[in-house]
This record gives structure tokens, sequence and C-alpha cells, in this order.
């Protein structure tokens, strides 16, 4: 079994432990359930950055990125960078993250939050409007089209955006709905963690114009995004090369000071 089925295998058994804790009911009343939502694909629409930072204290294929954050800080230093918005990675047993990270993001800043998840239920929807996400992450790799039809369109009527991750053609072609707001292609093979930025330049073309390109994994240099532009990403998610060092926010401000 590759890295990604146990993933799944593993969020199914949370969420149906979550589910008898926590009822549907409970999370549609909860403060931030009827918050207005900001949008990310317009923030990178209206950006000649286009960064979204994450916060990740570690994954399967690196381990121990950085265990010593408060998620919080990270959030008003990566504001303050001058960031689109935040990806905050809110799978515990892989990642590290947890729902509680989301919320004390949301309590920092007032842009943008994607909720970095391995959704699989329309209950994990719920639970990121229930802690203020804006965005939610929907992955073809694990999801049927019918899934990514009826998540995307329950993400919609709670107004949330989504970002739908690809990592190539025959799942592209299973995803292209008008319930989605911006693409993303993850340079990242999920199979193997080999990475190569030409997975971003060879879906390119096949994107529509209507979605917000989002070049993902691996992006490291002011280079690669220059050259990612050309392709017509106007969104890179960027996590590892700011959370490995002491100050993520100092890293993010000085990669964007560069690129701006």
């Amino acid at each position: 079994m590759d890295i990604l089925s146990k993933i799944v295998a593993d969020k199914y058994k949370e969420v149906d432990l979550k589910k008898s804790l926590i009822t549907t009911k409970q999370l549609e009343s909860s403060v931030l359930f009827s918050r207005a939502t900001l949008s990310l694909a317009t923030a990178l629409r209206n950006s000649s950055i286009g960064i979204i930072a994450e916060h990740k204290r570690r994954s399967p294929s690196k381990g121990t990125i950085n265990q010593d954050t408060n998620v919080g800080q990270v959030a008003k230093s990566y504001q303050k960078a001058g960031a689109c918005g935040m990806s905050v990675l809110t799978d515990i047993k892989y990642f590290g993250g947890s729902l509680e990270d989301l919320l004390l993001a949301r309590a920092s800043v007032t842009m943008p939050l994607l909720r970095k998840e391995f959704i699989i239920d329309e209950y994990q929807i719920l639970e990121a409007k229930a802690n203020g996400a804006d965005v939610i992450l929907l992955i073809a790799a694990v999801l049927s089209k019918e899934e990514i039809k009826s998540f995307s369109e329950l993400a919609k009527s709670l107004n949330l955006e989504v970002l739908l991750e690809v990592h190539n053609e025959a799942e592209l072609n299973k995803s292209i709905m008008p319930s989605l707001d911006m693409l993303g292609v993850n340079n990242r093979n999920l199979k193997t963690f080999q990475v190569s930025l030409e997975t971003s330049k060879t879906l390119s073309n096949l994107i529509p114009d209507d979605f917000v390109k989002v070049s993902e994994s691996g992006i490291s240099t002011i280079e690669a995004i220059k050259d990612l532009k050309q392709y017509g990403y106007q969104g890179f998610l960027i996590g590892e090369n700011f959370m490995k060092t002491e100050s993520p926010g100092k890293s993010a401000a000085t990669f964007i000071q560069k690129l701006s």
C-alpha cells in the first residue's frame, strides 16, 4: 500500500470517530460557521506575487520540518510578509497539524485561509467552515468525479472556494467543472515523492482560463516562479521552503521582497 492509500484509509477511520463526537448540527451552530468568507482566487488574480504560504510541521517524505512554531505567529508574519493567503495543514498523523491550527490562524489574521486536508467526506467541509477556512482542498487522486462534483458544490453553497489538486492529465480531465475556483498542479508525485516543475508546465495548456492556475510543491526559487508565470500560473503554494527555517515569516518576507 502506497503512502497516499494509507493516509486515506486512516482518514476514513478518523472521520468516523469525529462524527461520533461532534454532530453536523454542532458544527453548523459554531460561531465561525456564519462568518463571511474571503476570496483567495481574487487575491491571486489581483497579485503580482501570488504566494500561498503554508504551515507544515512535518511530512511523510521529509519527516520533521519544524515542530517549534506557533501557528498564530507564523500566520501573522506571513500576512505581514505580503502572502496572498495561507495554507494550514490539519492532518494530525502524517503532517502534525490540527483543526486547532486552523482556528488559531483564523484568530490571528484577516487573509484567506486554505484548509489543507485529505477530504473524503462532506463532514470535513462543514468542519472547515466551522473552523474558519475560506478555501478547501480537494485531491483528484483520492476522489471520483461524482465526489469532486458533490463536494465542490457543497463547498460553494457554504461560500467556500475550492482548490482542486491534480498530478496528471487523467486527473485533470475528470475534474474540470464549474464548481471549482482554482486548479492546482502538484509537482510532487504522491507515490514516489519525486518533484518536477515540468508537471505544472505540461498541464498548463490543458487548464481553462476560467480557473486560477496554482503550482504546488518543489518551488524554492524566484526563477522557478518567473518561469511558471509564463505558463499562466497566478498562484504558488510554498511551505517547506519557508517552514524549514527558524523564522518562516522572515523567510517568506525576504522571498517576496526579492520577487517583487
